[in-house]
């Protein structure tokens, strides 16, 4: 018996190629592929246009309720943080589970999807890539053995939010693992913000928009006369979608709401 799953935020290039990947796996089936499901009037880019018709094979809709009236057990959220404040709300009243990669949500955003997923299931992942992941799990058992750390992700020039929500999901591991980092010698930046953004545990960030990256990251660990460098490169959207599959399978086993596909790998 397959696995029915509805993707929303098909009408982009993640969303897309989210639908390839469950039409692909013979445990899971492409029951519905919505815009933002805001009921808005949505339009992909060619890219994400060509995949929908070339492997869903099914009609672009702005209508949530579609999910209801195939049948998903498991809708994939590729959308943005707005329209996900008002799509998840509705799949867990729905009674439907949610494997939403949509970043930008906020502490109290996750906090009231704990409040709302009660008959069903959610897993937020800020990362799908298995290797993004295991670099997160490597940095954080690291940190303890290292006096200084810092964080650079880069990423495509049309991501709208920064820093990522995996740098920021590092950074927070980082700062759970060890809370005795060398402070900044910094004093004074001739150009303001040189030195990145301040995150958890006063670890910097560093943000690089470029055209020609997909997804990157790199976590530079320092103490005496020694350098760690712990790097993640995405080259395709492909890369997310092994993550992508396995959370399809397996969030209907993890009761309520998680943050982050590590507890799906045993980790």
């Amino acid at each position: 018996m397959t696995i029915p799953v509805g993707v929303v935020g098909a009408a982009g290039r993640m969303g897309a190629t989210a639908c390839a990947a469950v039409e692909a796996d013979p445990e899971l089936e492409l029951v519905a592929a919505i815009g933002h499901g805001t009921g808005a009037t949505e339009e992909a880019d060619g890219a994400g246009r060509a995949a929908l018709v070339e492997v869903a094979g099914r009609r672009l809709t702005g209508d949530l309720e579609e999910l209801r009236r195939a049948d998903a057990a498991v809708v994939v959220d590729f959308t943005t943080a707005a329209a996900a404040r008002q799509n998840l709300p509705r799949l867990a009243a729905w009674g439907l589970h949610a494997v939403v990669g949509t970043t930008g949500l906020s502490p109290d955003d996750v906090a009231a999807l704990r409040g709302a997923f009660r008959s069903s299931n959610c897993l937020l992942a800020a990362n799908f890539a298995i290797g993004a992941v295991l670099l997160q799990r490597f940095a954080e058992l690291a940190a303890p053995h290292f006096a200084s750390v810092e964080i650079i992700e880069l990423h495509h020039d049309q991501k709208v939010d920064a820093p990522s929500g995996t740098a920021l999901a590092t950074a927070e591991r980082l700062a759970g693992a060890s809370a005795s980092w060398t402070p900044d010698p910094t004093r004074h930046e001739t150009v303001a913000g040189a030195r990145g953004g301040v995150g958890p545990g006063g670890i910097h960030l560093h943000s690089v928009r470029l055209q020609g990256l997909v997804a990157h990251q790199e976590v530079l660990l320092g103490t005496t006369a020694q350098l760690l460098t712990l790097r993640h490169d995405s080259f395709d959207r492909t890369s997310f979608m092994p993550g992508v599959v396995l959370a399809c399978k397996r969030v209907a086993d993890h009761p309520g709401v998680t943050v982050g596909l590590d507890a799906y790998l045993g980790l």
